[in-house]
């Protein structure tokens, strides 16, 4: 009974055999770890590349800024100046109005009158200036849509065709841009005229015979 009983406990203790383990399937190899130093290098090379787009980036946006900033400065009076050339307009076509000899022959007092508006005028001018804007008389230049607007043709020999002839109206410039265009006469060539067979287009004509005349 007690053999019997130790020969229990004895195979109790020995237990279940170890299930041996599964062999790998053939021809696949355990994945190899990546060599740390080329993903850190790899990853640094990321890095750098996203700086320097994030540099480049930051510095076209200071200079846009920048250029946004000067314009704001330059064109800020562009609606403001536009309305005080009607002012200067007026001014410059009553000092055209009155002749050089009627000018002279006015009394003090009209003449310290037109005086002070010829002062006026310069200081309106150079305050205009000041602040950007420049007034420009094209006479004499080549004809430039961008700059000038063309009213009418006038027929003026002495002048090369497509020249201005005439200025009607200045025009104005804020910084780079045009904020009045000069109105202007464009001068045009002269009509051709007629052509008129000279002796040496007839140079070369036989001499009609009376004979063959009758």
């Amino acid at each position: 009974m007690m053999t019997d009983t130790r020969r229990a406990e004895s195979e109790t203790d020995r237990g279940e055999p170890d299930t041996p383990a599964a062999p790998a399937p053939e021809g696949r190899a355990p994945a190899a770890e990546a060599d740390p130093a080329e993903r850190f290098a790899r990853e640094a090379s990321d890095l750098k590349d996203r700086l320097l787009r994030s540099l480049a980036e930051m510095e076209n946006l200071r200079r846009r800024t920048d250029r946004e900033i000067a314009d704001s400065r330059i064109y800020a009076v562009a609606s403001f100046a536009r309305d005080i050339l009607a002012v200067a307009d007026n001014m410059a076509r009553a000092l055209q109005m009155l002749e050089a000899e009627l000018r002279q022959k006015a009394d003090p007092g009209v003449k310290a009158l037109l005086d002070g508006v010829e002062l006026t005028e310069r200081e309106l001018l150079k305050v205009l200036e000041k602040h950007g804007v420049r007034k420009f008389e094209p006479q004499g230049e080549k004809f430039d849509p961008n700059l000038h607007q063309a009213m009418y043709e006038v027929p003026d020999p002495s002048l090369p065709i497509g020249t201005v002839a005439q200025v009607v109206q200045a025009g104005y410039m804020i910084g780079d841009r045009v904020l009045r265009p000069a109105l202007v006469a464009i001068a045009k060539g002269e009509p051709k005229a007629p052509s008129t067979p000279s002796a040496n287009d007839n140079a070369g004509e036989a001499p009609q015979n009376p004979d063959d005349a009758a």
